[in-house]
């Protein structure tokens, strides 16, 4: 069981560090409004991991990944945030950059929990991986229920943590990203990334 237990973490510390839309929406407040902004917003995701882990063990999130129909509603709504959030970073950049170069420059309107909240709520994906995955790496000695829930556990755990260093490793770098010209390159990467997982989300099939 244990050692079943330690490849399980394994595979999701692994697939939690591979860089995704979370990593994005993240990137663009911390870096546009402080640590403070990147840690509500990593905390708001976990948050929507954590709603899709009780869906699942309680079975609600099986359906949706076999309904065709449900999976592709919050699909297009999941994608259609991103896009938002994307588009909203392009303007930021505009306004920048017509901005006088002593004038503060403004955080990113909306609350960081609800921004990390809804863009992780309106995945599907994140259904389709606790029902297609982790009833895979659970450990046999528990009941499916205990081993699932345990599993999700760990996964937003790790997102928690590994989220939580990036957004004080960009912390760090803070004055650098304060930096008019950075912000507006920031802003416009963020912005076209936030956007091209968007479109991936909305192209993607269960």
């Amino acid at each position: 069981m244990l050692v079943q237990f330690m490849t399980a973490v394994g595979v999701l510390a692994v697939l939690t560090m591979v860089p995704g839309p979370d990593m994005a929406v993240v990137t663009k407040r911390a870096v546009s409004a402080g640590w403070q902004d990147g840690l509500r917003t990593v905390g708001g995701i976990t948050l929507g991991l954590l709603v899709w882990g009780v869906l699942t063990v309680a079975g609600l999130a099986a359906v949706l990944a076999a309904s065709a129909a449900v999976y592709t509603v919050v699909k297009l709504a999941g994608a259609a945030y991103l896009v938002f959030l994307g588009v909203q970073a392009l303007l930021q950049s505009r306004r920048d950059r017509s901005r006088a170069p002593a004038a503060p420059l403004a955080p990113p309107a909306g609350n960081p929990w609800r921004t990390g909240l809804v863009s992780n709520v309106f995945n599907p994906k994140i259904a389709v991986f606790y029902t297609g995955l982790l009833p895979t790496l659970a450990p046999s000695g528990l009941s499916p229920h205990a081993g699932m829930a345990l599993l999700v556990l760990v996964h937003t755990s790790l997102t928690a943590v590994w989220l939580g260093g990036y957004v004080m490793l960009l912390s760090r770098a803070r004055a650098f990203f304060e930096r008019p010209a950075v912000r507006r390159t920031m802003d416009r990467v963020t912005g076209a990334v936030l956007i091209g997982f968007g479109l991936k989300v909305a192209t993607a099939q269960p």
